[in-house]
């Protein structure tokens, strides 16, 4: 636990409380998520060192570190001490990290459930503040062939266009497709029109012989699957 130094610059403090120096000695892991934030901001303001001010804005987000990492740029320089030079550090920090969580699952080539799916898309749709709608093409082994996007929304929605999907699944030669879709609300329900197009475009696979084995709704937390609650 970091002694209380107040407004003492950090460099200032004694060495085995200064974050840097700590993790040096003792490892990354020994770092609180408001240390390593400290870290990446480097300086405070005059009024707080780094730490406070890296506490205080993991506070505004209850110290929730998904949240953190969706916060725009503009909204993070409202805080007083940081610009645009560490506005950018955290968000770039904070989006390596998601990438390095989701690096493993993007080797993954065969889908064999609906969370190898998710994992394979989840990187591109989880933290958007948009709806954006994706179609995952795959083989007979149910392989992996493309990502397609179909369309980018607004918050609450996106138009999704089946001559589009089936284009793309008759151009490569894909023998299923699963749909996938985020929700920035967070709420991972399906809507009405979520259900109603889900059938239109399983309906109109069969008759191009291109199976919809499922339809994922993503959020930052999860997702949703339409094959797993029985809805296709």
């Amino acid at each position: 636990m970091v002694k209380a130094y107040n407004k003492l610059a950090i460099k200032n403090w004694s060495v085995e409380d200064q974050p840097r120096e700590r993790m040096m000695r003792k490892g990354r892991q020994s770092l609180t998520d408001v240390e390593l934030i400290a870290i990446l901001l480097n300086s405070g303001n005059r009024e707080e060192t780094a730490v406070s001010l890296a506490r205080r804005l993991l506070e505004q987000v209850n110290n929730d570190l998904h949240r953190l990492g969706r916060m725009p740029l503009d909204e993070l320089k409202q805080f007083k001490g940081i610009g645009t030079a560490k506005a950018v550090r955290v968000a770039a920090a904070l989006e390596l990290g998601l990438r390095r969580q989701m690096s493993s699952h993007t080797k993954i080539k065969g889908v064999g459930s609906s969370a190898d799916a998710w994992k394979m898309i989840a990187p591109q749709i989880m933290d958007l503040p948009h709806e954006e709608f994706w179609v995952l093409l795959l083989n007979r082994a149910h392989r992996l062939i493309s990502k397609e996007l179909i369309s980018i929304g607004g918050v609450s929605g996106t138009v999704v266009d089946g001559k589009l999907i089936f284009r793309h699944a008759i151009t490569q030669l894909a023998s299923s497709i699963i749909l996938c879709h985020n929700h920035p609300s967070g709420n991972l329900q399906p809507s009405r029109a979520d259900i109603d197009i889900t059938r239109k475009l399983k309906e109109g696979g069969k008759q191009l012989d291109v199976n919809v084995v499922d339809h994922l709704i993503v959020t930052s937390t999860g997702y949703f699957s339409f094959a797993d609650e029985g809805l296709l």
